[in-house]
C-alpha cells in the first residue's frame, strides 16, 4: 500500500547522514539495521555501493568511504590545522574509526591532509 517503503527510509538515512553526519559504510549499515530495514536493501546497497540509496540529484553528496572521512575530519577539526603530534593523530583516526570507517580510509585520509596542510603553508 505504500505505507512503508524500506529503500526510501534507508535512502533518506543516508542522504541526512550524508549531509550532516558522514558516517563509514559499516557505521551506516548497522544504524539501518537498528531501524529495522531488512538485510536484502542493506546487502543491494553494499553490492551496488553507496549510490544505490541515492536519488540522481543527490550528485553532491559524497559518494565514497574517502569523501566522507575528509568531510567527517574537516568537521571535527573546524578549520584547525592538522596536528603534527602522532599521539594526536593516532586519537583523531580513532575518532574516524569510531564512526564507521576502514582503518585503511583513515590512513590515507589522515596522510592526505597531512599532505594538503603543509601545501598551504
Amino acid at each position: 500500500m505504500g505505507y512503508l517503503d524500506d529503500a526510501a527510509f534507508a535512502r533518506w538515512w543516508a542522504e541526512q547522514r550524508d549531509r550532516h553526519a558522514p558516517r563509514g559504510r559499516r557505521m551506516l549499515e548497522a544504524e539501518l539495521r537498528r531501524h529495522g530495514v531488512p538485510r536484502e536493501i542493506i546487502e543491494a546497497h553494499r553490492l551496488e555501493g553507496s549510490t544505490a540509496l541515492r536519488a540522481p540529484e543527490d550528485e553532491a553528496l559524497p559518494e565514497t568511504d574517502e569523501e566522507r572521512a575528509r568531510i567527517a575530519l574537516d568537521r571535527h577539526l573546524r578549520g584547525r590545522p592538522l596536528p603534527i603530534d602522532p599521539k594526536a593523530l593516532q586519537r583523531i583516526g580513532m575518532f574516524l574509526v569510531r564512526r564507521g570507517f576502514e582503518p585503511d580510509f583513515v590512513r590515507g585520509t589522515l596522510r592526505g591532509g597531512d599532505g594538503a596542510e603543509s601545501d598551504g603553508d
